[in-house]
């Protein structure tokens, strides 16, 4: 959810819902104490994302406390060669709860990373956009990919597909959770 992905031009599916909904959930959490993490991929040496520039920077709407982490990502995949995996077993999580951009690339490589690493899942249904990609529309990728999710077989843990008025309607079932 950085500026570089949000420009005049690029058209990410219902934005402005995504960003409200990960602020509606990102606050619940905060309430209970859970941990947010806010991802930033670090282009450096690409000339995409180069790291402190503008197109490297969160959306302003989204709402950042001094109380979340942030951590710098490499690849498509937020757990190669980043922070991630270690500040979650430091902090002893074990299921994550995704949201975010480029529901086709990064956020799909890192919940089936997650997968793998055996956390359990929740995709935020209505938590993730993308844009229009060659003879596919984003909506349609979107749905896709929700449904993708729904039916993977996770190897130890489990995986989710709910929207954010479900996850927030049951929270108080939830342990560990980022």
């Amino acid at each position: 959810m950085q500026k570089g992905s949000f420009y005049q031009g690029v058209e990410r599916y219902d934005a402005k819902g995504v960003v409200e909904r990960i602020n509606k959930i990102s606050s619940t959490f905060r309430n209970l104490n859970y941990p947010v993490i806010f991802i930033q991929h670090d282009g450096t040496g690409t000339g995409e994302f180069k790291k402190n520039t503008h197109e490297w920077e969160i959306l302003d709407e989204l709402e950042i406390k001094v109380s979340d982490f942030k951590i710098d990502k490499y690849a498509n995949d937020v757990f190669y060669k980043s922070k991630l995996d270690e500040t979650l077993k430091i902090k002893n999580i074990k299921e994550l709860f995704f949201t975010g951009c480029a529901t086709d690339f990064c956020v799909d490589s890192t919940i089936q990373s997650a997968i793998t690493k055996e956390y359990n899942v929740t995709v935020v249904e209505d938590g993730h956009t993308t844009g229009n990609r060659f003879q596919l529309n984003a909506k349609t990728i979107i749905e896709y990919y929700n449904w993708k999710w729904k039916n993977m077989i996770p190897i130890k843990r489990e995986i989710s597909v709910k929207k954010t008025t479900e996850i927030i309607k049951n929270i108080d079932t939830v342990d560990n959770m980022v």
